[in-house]
Parts: C-alpha cells; structure tokens; sequence
C-alpha cells in the first residue's frame, strides 16, 4: 500500500480537506488564548472574552479622558475665581485709598505737621509727579490744624518740567505767608528734588544727606560702529532734516552737539535762576555751587543751600507739642501699591538695594 498525500500544496489538508485561510488566523489566536489560561473556552467564548476585555479598556480611557476634562474645569474655575478675587480686591482699595483721601482733609485736631512725601524719582509716570504733590501742598495748607507744611524729600531728582511745576505751586504758597513751608531731606535730595526744596522758606537735611547737583544731563549711546558690524542696514524717514537728530545710530556731528548743548544750558539756566529765586541771599558766591557737585548736608550749610541740620522729629517738636504729624500725600491706586510693594519684595529676594543713597551705613558679613 502506499501512502496518502497529506496535501497537494494547494491548500487541501489531510484526507483532502481544504483550509480556510480567513479563518486561519482566528484558529491560530483562539488556540494562542486557548493556551494562554482558559484551554476548555471555545472560539465564541474567546471572542466573546476579547470583546469584553475591549470594552473595559474603552471605559478605562473614557474615564481618563472625563477625569481629565473635569480637572482641568477646576482650574479654569479656579483662575476665574482668583481673577474674581483680584478685581474685588482692586475694588475695594479704591473705594478705601477714596474715603482714606476724603478724610485725610480733617485728619487730625490736634496741631501737626502737614506733610507731602516726595519719594523716588520725580516724573509724571511715578509716585512723585507734579499732579499728585500739588495736590498733597493744597490739602496741607488748607489744614487748620497744620501748623506747617513739609516736604519730605528723598530723590534723587527727574523731569525737570514736574520739578518745575512743584517749585511754581511752593513759591505761591509760599508768597501767600500765613504758614510755612519747610523742605526736610533725608538721604537724598538731589537736581530736580532740590529744585523743589530750594522753593521751601527753611531747608533742612541731616548731616549725611546728599543735596545739591545742581544741573542737567542727557545721557545716550553711539550705536552706529556696532551697527555698521552686524551689516545691519538703519531705514529711518523723517519730516524735517533734524528730526531724528538724537538717534542713536547715527553720528553726532559738531552742529547737532552744539545745538542740544544749547537746550541743555538754557534749561540749566533755569535752573539756578529759580534756585536763587528761592534761596536769595543765603547762597554762597562758590563757583561750584551750580556745577552739578552734589555735597553732604554738613558742606551745604556752608554753601546756603541747607538752613539746618535736623530731621522731621525735631522739626516737629518746634512746631508742636510732640512728634505729631500727618501725611496729606494722595493715596496711591490699587494698581500702583502693588506693582511698587511687589517691586519692593523682588528687590529683597534679589539682595538689590532699593535706597536712592548711594552712601550707606552698613556692616559687611
């Protein structure tokens, strides 16, 4: 006898049986299964196991999905909330910082100094701009109970119109006569902040303040060599041949010096003649004395540029009972206390000294 075939090569199995090669995969992944733990399943039970396994796989991811969209809605409620919270805040220190500038006018009825902080730089975008110490001054000298105006000056000067605008408002009160007007410096109170204490019927600094520096400075840079180096190609378009006599990339030459030179001294004519307005005979005929040299209290008594030395305490007692004082400064906007304590707590974090001074009294570690 001889043996049977066990297939042509066609497909055909044992005895001529013929396999089905859609079916074949399936056969093979039902016995895979079938091995894999559950060798008594059929095909149906297998398929029917899979598709169950799939669904929890599908809810897994559903449910991920659904965790995930709801943490993140938290968040967004989160943030509208803290937004929320901001606006309110800002709110409410605005009708505070208002009330606060409304009861201020009676603040106190008992004699005091009216005091006007003049803080930081001077210029229309800071805390010491020209519209907001005015208004300080009024307020002060319209206070019955105020026994004398004082400006408490530490700048280190700034815009020389705000200064200029201060100084006029100090030197009407001041001709006004029913009440006077003391500048107090503290650690410094230099350019344009001495234009406006030179206004003051007394000046008065501590022996280490810095007072003076009496002039004017424009400060720039000639960029035009590094632009040349980079092979950077400048395109500016003016209306007017000496527009754009000041950029930066492009040479100063001997007529453009001399002219802005020009503006420079008649603003720092201004200047002195305005500082002697106020100070009269009391200054000094040292010819540094409108040099921009800047000098400690102590030398600038000498100059006539200080009447004292003393501080707001003693200044105080001579016109009251105690140390009694209050500030008529106008309270700042929500916006700007924060953004300036903000700038404060950087500057300590940071290890960045937040004083005008340049001179201190410290110990190193």
């Amino acid at each position: 006898m001889s043996d049977e075939p066990t297939g042509n090569g066609r497909g055909e199995g044992p005895r001529g049986a013929t396999s089905d090669p859609w079916t074949e995969n399936e056969a093979v992944s039902d016995k895979a299964s079938a091995e894999a733990g559950h060798p008594g399943d059929d095909a149906a039970t297998l398929r029917e196991r899979q598709r169950l396994q799939q669904l929890e796989m599908m809810d897994r991811w559903i449910g991920g999905v659904l965790t995930e969209q709801r943490r993140s809605r938290r968040w967004k409620i989160a943030l509208r909330l803290m937004l929320l919270a901001l606006v309110l805040a800002s709110v409410l220190l605005s009708v505070y910082s208002l009330f606060g500038d409304r009861s201020a006018t009676a603040v106190s009825a008992q004699p005091h100094l009216g005091v006007v902080e003049v803080e930081g730089a001077i210029a229309d975008d800071s805390p010491a701009n020209a519209e907001r110490l005015i208004r300080g001054l009024n307020r002060a000298w319209e206070a019955n109970n105020a026994r004398a105006v004082v400006l408490h000056i530490n700048s280190p000067g700034g815009s020389p119109v705000q200064s200029q605008r201060v100084f006029a408002e100090v030197m009407r009160l001041r001709e006004a006569g029913n009440k006077p007007i003391i500048a107090v410096i503290e650690d410094i109170g230099a350019s344009g902040a001495y234009y406006i204490a030179a206004a003051a019927d007394e000046v008065v600094a501590s022996p280490a303040s810095l007072v003076g520096s009496i002039g004017v400075i424009y400060s720039g840079f000639g960029l035009q060599q590094a632009i040349n180096k980079l092979g950077v190609e400048r395109r500016v378009m003016t209306a007017g041949e000496n527009k754009a006599f000041l950029d930066p990339f492009q040479p100063l030459d001997e007529d453009t010096e001399a002219f802005w030179q020009s503006v420079l001294n008649t603003t720092h004519q201004q200047f002195v003649a305005d500082v002697k307005a106020g100070r009269g005979e009391r200054l000094s005929e040292d010819p540094r004395l409108f040099s921009g040299l800047v000098w400690s209290g102590e030398q600038a008594i000498e100059l006539g540029l200080v009447d004292r030395l003393a501080n707001i305490e003693e200044v105080a007692r001579d016109y009251t009972d105690g140390v009694h004082r209050e500030d008529y400064t106008p309270a700042l906007g929500p916006l700007d206390q924060l953004s300036r304590r903000f700038a404060r707590t950087a500057a300590r974090v940071l290890g960045v000294s937040t004083s005008p001074s340049p001179l201190q009294f410290s110990v190193d570690r």
